[in-house]
């Protein structure tokens, strides 16, 4: 009560007429971030409940959470493994290894995005949107470990301006935010984000880790799938997440559990969710079928950013198809071209960015094509028959 009561005692400050007036946006923010506002329409037929943006969003970055530590403790496990020093370091030890090296990406991230944010809100004298606290904590877990900070930090701005407050803000983007910064990274410093020296830390952290030898090289799963070689991991460390790879996205187990919690409390669809997966399966039992990939067709669904994509990216409900029949075949076509593109195009060997990204732009159609087929079907049910 204590902080309601000093939030109420400054609030005046902050409104029309008040000497920080000018920063009201940034106040309001805070304010309904802490507090569920208390404001209610006045008139209109309106659904009214606890949980706003703010507080969808907030599930969302606790349903991330387990794959964002164990993303941390993989960080230092890999470079303690690869060093040779595993059987002699503690839990702890793997663990704040890995925290130091993500830390700093998770504060650029938020730093930068959230400036923007609160600049924009200012500029246009509008309240400060909340869709950045999920996109601020996605951006890092789906990088690698040795993206350097500055080229993060230019990809987030680039993003948050580009693909979000130049089309309206929160609600109104078209394209996924965060897959929009990988895919800035992806393209305009291809080395960072890809090859086989960008997915293990090979420095010590304040005395904790390794310093490994210049030009250490480890491939991901895929990786080594791309190059033509035999895959090394064992199907034990491709599910529990001990495998070279982006930050948050190794961990099944990890993702499973934020999955369970988005299914729980309602905020994602499980119709995309699970289109996603089905079709990934049936489009990877083909090319198995066929020949033309190494792997069976369950191991394309646990590596790589796929089940990531599918559970934290795939179910964004401002990009994603919002009919219940689209969601179908949004999901499914997403499940279809990630598989499509990793086995088509070698030099690409992830593919699912770039699939969520490309149905991001055809989710508006699905729906529209969906609504007018309801509209057909009750049309033809009305008109009379001879």
């Amino acid at each position: 009560m204590s902080l309601r009561n000093y939030l109420d005692k400054i609030k005046p400050s902050f409104e029309e007429g008040g000497k920080l007036h000018a920063f009201r946006s940034v106040f309001d923010g805070f304010e309904t971030f802490l507090y569920v506002p208390n404001t209610t329409s006045k008139s209109g037929a309106h659904i009214h409940d606890a949980i706003d943006s703010k507080r969808i969003m907030s599930i969302v970055v606790i349903a991330l959470m387990p794959a964002m530590l164990f993303g941390m403790y993989n960080v230092g496990y890999q470079n303690y493994l690869e060093a040779g020093t595993l059987a002699e370091a503690g839990f702890f030890s793997i663990f704040f290894y890995g925290f130091l090296a993500v830390l700093p990406k998770i504060l650029v991230s938020y730093i930068v995005g959230l400036s923007i944010e609160f600049a924009w809100a200012q500029w246009k004298g509008e309240e400060i949107q909340e869709g950045y606290l999920v996109s601020g904590i996605i951006i890092p877990l789906i990088v690698p470990i040795n993206c350097p900070l500055w080229i993060l930090a230019v990809a987030c701005a680039f993003a948050v301006i580009f693909a979000k407050e130049i089309f309206g803000g929160t609600g109104m983007n078209i394209f996924n935010v965060a897959l929009i910064t990988r895919a800035f990274l992806f393209f305009s410093y291809p080395q960072k984000m890809s090859g086989d020296t960008v997915w293990i830390a090979t420095d010590k952290i304040f005395g904790l880790g390794n310093t490994l030898p210049d030009g250490f090289t480890a491939a991901t799963p895929l990786g080594q799938i791309g190059q033509g070689s035999e895959v090394t991991a064992s199907m034990c460390d491709m599910i529990t997440g001990f495998i070279p790879g982006s930050i948050g996205e190794t961990s099944v187990i990890a993702i499973a559990i934020g999955a369970v919690i988005l299914l729980w409390t309602g905020i994602a669809s499980w119709k995309t969710m699970f289109s996603v997966f089905v079709g990934g399966a049936l489009t990877a039992m083909l090319f198995s079928a066929t020949g033309m990939t190494q792997i069976p067709f369950y191991e394309h669904l646990i590596l790589g950013g796929f089940a990531f994509g599918a559970v934290f990216m795939a179910t964004d409900p401002v990009t994603s198809a919002r009919t219940e029949c689209g969601k179908y075949v949004y999901g499914f076509l997403i499940g279809v071209m990630a598989i499509v593109i990793r086995v088509m195009n070698p030099g690409y060997p992830e593919g699912m960015m770039l699939a969520i990204l490309l149905m991001n732009m055809f989710a508006p159609l699905i729906d529209y094509c969906v609504v007018q087929r309801n509209i057909s079907k009750r049309m033809n049910r009305l008109t009379p028959k001879n």
